[in-house]
């Protein structure tokens, strides 16, 4: 329902705004501009970007299956399953639930969306089942739902897929960036719903887990403020690329060592690479063409501008605000902060400071309204009590640790 209010949104208002602005200026070409943009937008999608897509989703979708044969989410639940039972004290210690939300987060992290949301429908249902007011989210419930709008991912595929077909000469130099943006969205949003629930975070597991995530992200972030810009690109892109081919041959290590065909793994799962490039395309065609329309008639740039003018009074360098749409739609919209990322890498170019910004922005948490709509509509959650705040939270918080490191690598 969101997303039907911002789509129609985007053209009523960019209508309204022009007929203000033939009105004061007499600029009668703003309306073709309008109407050009449509049909630019139709083609960007489909030509630029969703074919250029399909064979990047298609290579990543091969490899992500031969992670999942080789039980890369069964090693991630091992290792933070001590963690989780920590921050989710009311599940019963056998209970189906615990395993059933490792696995949810795992996935996540290693960007196997189509693993992860039947998973953590599954866990919401059973955290529904323990529920003693089944009209009201419990405390559970409510830090599951805001790990998950934290959006903690190690393999941002689909940011680094887009990239690569929006021409950028090093889709992986965001990685790094992203991954400390969401890293700090995600311990954002485990402190706040701690201190709400009163859980005992000062207990060794959870210390020792943010922490140690804290300390490691302290340190590589003084590491890199002791170099020069040249020297920071250098180690980040080396430290990228670094890590995705370690994880690759780490998940074809797997795969052979459980006597999997890494092959047919691969083929399988790099199937779904064009259906998947498929089904986002009415999506992106339709978000675009509103975003053109509302760019061309001139309201995206009053809401930057203004918020230009603020920072310029505050004495602000002004280069995140071009990015600034993609976090202002990322909780609303997957989608429409995806095409927003694309339609700014687009018009200020993929490896401009504004580009590689939007990218950190749609890594940097998840959608919070769309997963709570999902979850909570699963099980029939009327009350959602602070969780929609947890997400907005976690969100913002990830919007100004992507700003900063942004700063800190890109400018």
């Amino acid at each position: 329902m969101a997303l039907n209010y911002i789509w129609t949104g985007f053209f009523i208002i960019g209508f309204v705004v022009a007929v203000i602005q033939f009105i004061i200026t007499g600029d009668v070409d703003i309306f073709r501009r309008m109407i050009q943009s449509t049909f630019d937008m139709a083609e960007l999608a489909v030509m630029n970007i969703a074919l250029p897509l399909a064979g990047v989703m298609t290579l990543w979708l091969g490899f992500m299956n031969i992670g999942e044969k080789a039980g890369a989410i069964s090693f991630l639940s091992r290792i933070v399953g001590p963690f989780f039972s920590k921050l989710f004290p009311e599940i019963p210690k056998n209970h189906p639930a615990n395993g059933q939300l490792v696995m949810n987060f795992s996935a996540n992290m290693l960007g196997l969306d189509n693993a992860a949301t039947p998973i953590g429908l599954k866990a919401m249902q059973s955290l529904q089942d323990i529920n003693q007011k089944k009209d009201t989210a419990s405390n559970a419930q409510i830090m599951f739902l805001a790990l998950n709008t934290s959006g903690l991912t190690i393999i941002p595929v689909s940011v680094l897929a887009l990239r690569a077909a929006s021409g950028a000469a090093n889709p992986t130099d965001i990685f790094i960036p992203l991954l400390i943006a969401t890293a700090i969205s995600t311990i954002t949003a485990i402190l706040y719903v701690g201190i709400r629930q009163k859980l005992n975070l000062l207990n060794k597991t959870v210390i020792g887990w943010i922490g140690g995530i804290i300390i490691f992200l302290a340190a590589f972030v003084y590491s890199m403020s002791l170099l020069e810009k040249e020297q920071m690109e250098y180690v980040t892109t080396l430290i990228s690329n670094l890590l995705l081919l370690i994880i690759i041959i780490g998940f074809m290590a797997g795969a052979v060592y459980k006597r999997v065909n890494v092959y047919e793994a691969f083929i399988d799962g790099a199937k779904d690479g064009f259906s998947v490039t498929l089904k986002i395309i009415p999506f992106m065609v339709g978000m675009l063409v509103a975003i053109g329309i509302f760019r061309e008639s001139g309201a995206m740039g009053i809401i930057t501008n203004g918020i230009k003018e603020i920072a310029i009074y505050f004495s602000l360098d002004t280069q995140f605000v071009d990015a600034l749409p993609t976090a202002f739609m990322k909780p609303l919209s997957g989608s429409g902060a995806k095409a927003m990322m694309v339609e700014t890498m687009n018009t200020f170019g993929a490896d401009s400071f504004a580009g590689k910004l939007s990218c950190v922005f749609q890594g940097a948490a998840d959608t919070t309204f769309y997963i709570i709509a999902l979850y909570f509509g699963l099980v029939g959650i009327k009350k959602t009590r602070y969780a929609v705040t947890a997400g907005l939270i976690a969100d913002f918080a990830g919007i100004i640790a992507a700003i900063w490191i942004s700063y800190l690598l890109f400018n």
